[in-house]
């Protein structure tokens, strides 16, 4: 199992956790210019998995950014969450799953 959610960290479907409509189609992985991290919670907070800068200790706060976010619209579909640091932008979506994908700025 443990090995399985490696293998779905390593190379995740854009598509699956819903980032569509950012990158339609598009392929996750750690060897793409500019991604530093990924990360898989459930909907109670428990990490699924994380990789590269992604830390598994920051995956309730970022079920509860998700869950916060779908409040403002509860009438609406998930929302895509974009936050940016001086060097690293952050996305987070839920869809079954809550997925958060660390890029580096300007690459």
């Amino acid at each position: 199992m443990e090995q399985q959610v490696d293998s779905v960290l390593d190379k995740i479907t854009l598509s699956n956790i819903a980032l569509v409509a950012l990158l339609v189609n598009k392929t996750f992985s750690m060897d793409v210019p500019g991604n530093v991290g990924c990360l898989l919670a459930n909907n109670q907070g428990l990490c699924l998995g994380a990789s590269g800068n992604a830390s598994e200790h920051s995956a309730g706060i970022i079920v509860a950014i998700s869950d916060l976010a779908s409040k403002l619209d509860p009438t609406g579909s998930s929302p895509v969450i974009s936050m940016e640091t001086n060097d690293m932008i952050c996305m987070i979506h839920k869809q079954g799953v809550t997925g958060a994908i660390y890029k580096q700025k300007g690459v």
